[in-house]
């Protein structure tokens, strides 16, 4: 799976959005296959396709991850992630939402495998148990994951 993951998305630059989103003491997560050996858990999104709104293409990648509608609240910060074969720019924002009816997604690109295991809600605690490997870089930024809401500027991962 990793080896179709890098074909798909390696040795190219992908401009990605990611939505924060906060329920009680959970954030927003969405389990993967294929990105690193075991689980990745990360907040749900996705690319960006030519002509669309990093906006629109936030809403439609958390409904078709998720299931859920969203509202965006204000743009967060900024990742750049260079590890070759892979290289994304990643645009972070917090969302809302008022129904939180998940539904496990399936991965949109046609003809590739599909790598969403899981979506959920995840308790801070549960966040802070993942080995380092199998949670997104934006975790090494903050003491606790609870502070991810309060990150602001352009960080390299």
């Amino acid at each position: 799976m990793k080896n179709t993951v890098q074909s798909f998305y390696g040795n190219r630059l992908r401009v990605r959005v990611c939505g924060i989103c906060v329920h009680d003491d959970s954030l927003l997560m969405v389990n993967h296959q294929g990105i690193s050996e075991g689980d990745f858990w990360a907040p749900p999104g996705g690319g960006i396709e030519f002509g669309e709104s990093a906006e629109g293409s936030l809403q439609r990648e958390l409904a078709e991850e998720t299931g859920l509608d969203i509202s965006i609240q204000k743009f967060l910060f900024a990742v750049e992630f260079v590890h070759p074969p892979l290289h994304a720019i990643e645009l972070f924002f917090r969302v809302g939402c008022k129904d939180f009816t998940l539904k496990t997604g399936s991965d949109p690109e046609e003809g590739s495998p599909a790598i969403i295991k899981d979506v959920r809600l995840m308790p801070w605690n549960e966040i802070l148990a993942l080995p380092p490997s199998h949670r997104h870089g934006i975790f090494t930024l903050v003491d606790h994951p609870s502070s991810i809401t309060a990150l602001n500027g352009y960080f390299k991962i």
